[in-house]
């Protein structure tokens, strides 16, 4: 189950390097399994108490934060990312890095971050069924930080509400992640083993 981090989930310095590697190694695996890339520039991770646990630890390492007023504040932020009954919770990425894409695909891609969906089950590949379509949802924490009128972020946060009767058809499948942006239409069918690790959010 997601539910929030609390101080004593992450640990010390000292033990948190001791256990790292091979820790990084479990964390790396499982976002492979979490990782959708949908077209050429965009990418979602879903996350999990793991993956936002990893990113706690990562940033106190980074910050080399040793109290616990310090570790949290990064829980206040990160926790906002965990999802909740019924939902999954994705990191978007808008993966560029050359100067000159930035500046033509930023100001393009503004609203980005509401063009998602998941299309679950008979007809999600396009047969003649209708699939159901869970829309996303900016995470409300940060949208207001992440949104521009005249150009996007490079990293969004989003939720899919998702009810009991999606949920019984995403197990089925197939599952697709689309992007409907004017300037960016694509999508992606998830793999059965991704299907299979995200179903494990939404079953709690």
């Amino acid at each position: 189950m997601n539910r929030p981090l609390v101080v004593d989930d992450i640990e010390d310095l000292r033990s948190y390097e001791r256990g790292r590697d091979e820790y990084r190694r479990r964390i790396i695996e499982l976002k492979r399994r979490r990782r959708v890339a949908v077209g050429p520039i965009v990418t979602l991770v879903f996350e999990n108490r793991e993956t936002v646990r990893f990113q706690v630890q990562e940033m106190a390492r980074a910050e080399r934060m040793v109290t616990d007023e310090q570790v949290q504040g990064e829980l206040d932020v990160y926790n906002a990312l965990l999802p909740t009954a019924g939902e999954l919770s994705a990191t978007m990425f808008i993966e560029l890095t050359d100067e000159a894409a930035l500046r033509e695909w930023l100001p393009k891609l503004v609203g980005v971050e509401r063009s998602l969906e998941l299309r679950i089950g008979s007809g999600a590949d396009g047969s003649p069924d209708d699939a159901a379509v869970a829309p996303g949802v900016p995470e409300a924490t940060h949208e207001q930080a992440l949104t521009r009128p005249t150009m996007t972020a490079s990293v969004h946060y989003v939720r899919f509400g998702v009810t009991p009767e999606q949920a019984t058809r995403f197990a089925e499948g197939p599952v697709v992640v689309a992007v409907v942006h004017p300037d960016y239409r694509h999508e992606t069918v998830l793999s059965d083993e991704t299907r299979a690790e995200l179903l494990t959010d939404l079953q709690g």
